[in-house]
């Protein structure tokens, strides 16, 4: 498997995605953002899955509207309870949880007593107990409590979004401790005589439920544990919990043939009721019974239908295969097929939780997706970056190539004008032996040139790209500069301008590649006798100062205005005198100028005004003069 050519730091793009899997995690702990996720995602699968259907093992006695309007209300239900009751015990039922707290009296002694016979006269009855407001448990009257075979608590505190996802099995005020009224419904069904605790389960006859114990909330000296997700069974599909009216039960005790082998809850189902309605995952918009919550309770341990929540090494584990996918995908894989990868990998953060789900694993959704997602952007981002950078290299390349075309097509027309004026004067005028040879090594010199352009350009080109070492060695100044302007006079000529030499001292020596210095000197000579009109001067000094040389050519040309000298270096400008003046040019020449002396860690300045000529000054590091070098006098 090939890397990308243009991903070269490994380590940073490792340390971007193990920032991102840092943030997903940091986030996903936070309870507005982590826990709000996990729930949402928890109740969409709730509502999406369906269960394969089962034989339910209990039966809801509704305490529903018609009831409460048929006798008066709440207060006036114990005398019908009792009669349900007797109809009940008939069918043996396997257990009755009431889930109704008995603490105080009812408004008719009667009733009260018809009522605890009843519990007396039938087996199996689970009493409902609740929190009080102050320090202890809310217990039903003792007449009561004496017909009942145990007590369950029926206290339910939902999640912080108000919706009950679980229940807790066992909860302690003080010193005293109640199970759950499902749990005591269950064990009463089994027959069992206690239930079997250890720290990671309980264990009621054959029935192993998976609820570690957790301590919370000891400020308020209370300990709720052995926290258990509830598998709930909706109202409306077919496999719900079947219920009957109590009216009805009293009316017809023959409704109570269902209830026979099954355990039976009884409490209050009346929409009006709506101190203990409850929101639940299947139901988050409406309002569920307390009784039909521990009745699914209850099913969810009956059944084995346990809801375990997957351990949190393997969340962590999960979440940064996720990221490392990402990583992997954005960089192995070229464009679309990173992206298709990307998409994938989103779909298996939220795939995943549902298939566990399906089996009753509870993966948290929120560790995963924002793995996922934030991976996948840091991923792609730095994958973009990668293109944009690959492109801007192409770009640069193509660029450098394209000013490498101009810079031949530029620079080559100044050896060819010498080469074709001295071959012009020729062949057109009957010239003495002197002068014919000079025009011949003349021709001869500039021909070289022309090879040796073609190298400085490349040498050129390679120092931008870094792919050459700048030679350093001392240039000697004078020599230097009279052999510039040896080469520039024919131009120079040819408009009757005269370059000459002024205080360039024979020792001062600089340091660099000198064909590079040779050709930035010479440019700025061409330049100088373009642009200067007919008969005048251009000269060239040199001084060194503080451990620079400076090559100053000085003409009396057009000039320019600071706005202009601004601009000079920029590749293609020419000032609009330039343009004006005729002479041919393309404007890169004193950007390559520029580029060369910035590459010898050397400047160039400028002084000029209109129509007084400018004064080009190369600023280079100086050398010693080599310890074999003449020694030159003026």
């Amino acid at each position: 498997m090939m890397t990308r050519p243009g991903w070269k730091s490994t380590a940073a793009y490792a340390g971007l995605l193990a920032a991102a899997f840092l943030a997903a995690v940091v986030a996903s702990v936070q309870p507005q953002l982590g826990e709000g996720l996990d729930h949402w995602a928890y109740d969409f699968m709730f509502r999406s899955y369906e269960p394969p259907a089962w034989q339910t093992q209990s039966v809801i006695l509704a305490i529903d509207e018609s009831t409460l309007q048929a006798y008066g209300g709440v207060e006036r239900l114990r005398g019908p309870l009792a009669s349900a009751l007797g109809s009940l015990a008939a069918v043996r039922p396997k257990a009755i949880a009431i889930d109704v707290t008995l603490a105080d009296p009812g408004i008719d002694p009667d009733a009260d007593a018809r009522l605890a016979a009843a519990f007396a006269a039938t087996p199996r009855v689970v009493l409902a107990s609740d929190m009080g407001s102050g320090e202890g448990w809310e217990d039903p009257l003792p007449q009561f409590r004496a017909g009942g075979a145990a007590l369950g608590q029926v206290h339910t505190e939902p999640d912080a979004d108000g919706i009950t996802r679980a229940i807790a099995l066992e909860k302690r005020l003080g010193t005293v401790r109640r199970w759950a009224l499902s749990l005591e419904a269950l064990r009463l069904s089994r027959g069992a005589a206690r239930i079997l605790e250890s720290p990671q389960d309980l264990q009621v006859g054959d029935t192993v439920i998976p609820v570690p114990r957790k301590e919370t909330d000891r400020t308020r000296n209370r300990n709720d544990s052995r926290i258990m997700r509830v598998r709930y069974i909706p109202a409306d599909r077919p496999l719900a919990i079947p219920r009957i009216s109590l009216r009805k039960l009293v009316d017809d005790p023959s409704l109570a043939r269902p209830c026979a082998g099954k355990v039976v809850f009884v409490g209050l189902t009346a929409v009006t009721a709506l101190h203990d309605r409850l929101q639940t995952p299947v139901a988050p918009s409406a309002q569920t019974a307390g009784v039909e919550i521990n009745a699914n309770a209850f099913e969810t341990m009956a059944r084995g239908l346990f809801l375990t929540d997957v351990a949190y090494p393997w969340v962590l584990l999960f979440s940064l295969g996720l990221v490392a996918a990402a990583g992997l995908a954005f960089r192995y894989l070229p464009g679309a097929p990173a992206y298709v990868s990307a998409a994938a990998i989103l779909v298996l953060a939220g795939a995943v939780p549902y298939a566990l789900f399906v089996h009753r694993l509870v993966l948290p959704f929120s560790m995963p997706a924002l793995s996922a997602a934030l991976g996948t952007m840091a991923a792609a981002g730095y994958y973009y970056l990668v293109i944009r950078r690959d492109l801007a290299v192409e770009h640069a390349a193509r660029t450098r190539y394209q000013q490498a075309m101009q810079f031949v097509t530029h620079e080559m027309r100044t050896p060819l004008s010498a080469i074709q004026g001295s071959s012009e004067l020729l062949s057109r005028y009957a010239l003495n032996e002197e002068k014919r040879k000079q025009m011949t090594q003349l021709i001869h010199s500039e021909s070289k040139r022309l090879a040796r352009m073609v190298e400085v350009f490349l040498n050129v080109e390679r120092l931008s790209a870094g792919q050459m070492e700048l030679k350093r060695e001392p240039i000697a100044v004078r020599a230097m500069v009279e052999l510039c302007v040896e080469r520039v006079r024919p131009l120079a000529e040819r408009k009757h301008i005269a370059v000459g030499i002024e205080a360039v001292p024979g020792d001062l020596y600089l340091s660099g590649d000198r064909e590079l210095i040779e050709y930035a000197c010479y440019n700025l000579l061409t330049n100088a006798v373009k642009y200067s009109p007919q008969r005048t001067e251009v000269t060239v000094s040199a001084r060194k100062h503080d451990g620079l040389v400076g090559i100053a050519v000085k003409d009396q040309g057009i000039g320019m205005d600071q706005k202009e000298v601004r601009q000079i270096f920029q590749k293609f400008y020419r000032t609009r005198k330039a343009e004006e003046s005729g002479e041919a040019g393309s404007g890169i020449g004193l950007s390559i100028v520029q580029q060369i002396v910035e590459q010898h860690d050397g400047r160039i300045d400028v002084t000029s005004q209109p129509g007084a000529g400018s004064c080009f000054t190369l600023v280079l590091p100086a050398a010693q003069a080599p310890a074999s070098a003449p020694v030159e006098r003026n």
